[in-house]
């Protein structure tokens, strides 16, 4: 039996690009490798897809053999509805969240857990300069608007809130929890949350990268419409 902390790796999935049971499938076992002796699962969390998602596609990854846990609904309510409904289920020492075409790489992975191993309550992927070289230009702005707004305005002591890369303890779990966002601001609210002074909690900047050949989703303007009512329900609780 190992003496190392355990990980649940949280996956939402909506409408998932075409082979992404073999991208979990591969991916997981690269990360087992490089991870030996940590006690893995994977929780899987369908967030009402509507394509890409089959009985088919549950079976070939419960047939892998992966320790692999599926959460499922019909409605999609939103990547931080479906995180929550993650974090429920994980029972691990660790969870870990990413998107389900992994987009960061596995050391990244590994460093977010590394982080939480010394002591760290929550850890928070962070992104370098260049990253802002890699994506398209709308993106960009819209990121680099965020971040001004989010140190210049709210104060906060990491910035780089939307990157999909997380990490927490029990700890931190309970604070995830506590979350109301169902859309993608919901970054911001745990990050907001995380860093109160109050909490006592010790959280991280990881410095993570993404995989050189990541494709971007592109942007859903009527959701970014949508989460500009959730912003400014932060910045006034601010």
């Amino acid at each position: 039996m190992s003496n190392l902390p355990s990980l649940d790796l949280i996956i939402p999935c909506f409408n998932p690009p075409l082979g992404w049971e073999y991208i979990i499938i591969g991916t997981f076992q690269k990360i087992e490798r490089s991870m030996e002796g940590v006690p893995l699962k994977i929780i899987l969390v369908n967030d009402g897809s509507s394509t890409g998602v089959t009985p088919e596609k549950f079976k070939i990854l419960r047939e892998s053999n992966l320790p692999i846990e599926i959460v499922s609904y019909t409605k999609n309510q939103g990547k931080g509805y479906a995180l929550r409904q993650g974090a429920i289920e994980a029972d691990s020492d660790f969870q870990i969240f990413t998107d389900v075409d992994f987009p960061y790489t596995i050391p990244s992975i590994i460093a977010i857990y590394n982080s939480l191993k010394s002591g760290n309550d929550v850890a928070l992927g962070t992104r370098k300069a260049d990253y802002y070289q890699t994506v398209p230009f709308v993106r960009r702005l819209i990121s680099k608007f965020l971040r001004w707004v989010l140190k210049s305005v709210l104060k906060l002591p990491i910035t780089d809130t939307q990157c999909g890369l997380k990490g927490f303890n029990q700890k931190g779990k309970q604070v995830f929890l506590q979350t109301t966002i169902n859309r993608f601001l919901f970054d911001l609210e745990f990050v907001k949350m995380v860093t109160q002074k109050n909490l006592n909690l010790k959280v991280d900047p990881v410095n993570v990268k993404l995989r050189p050949d990541v494709v971007f989703s592109k942007m859903n303007y009527k959701v970014l419409m949508g989460e500009s009512i959730n912003f400014a329900r932060l910045f006034f609780r601010n």
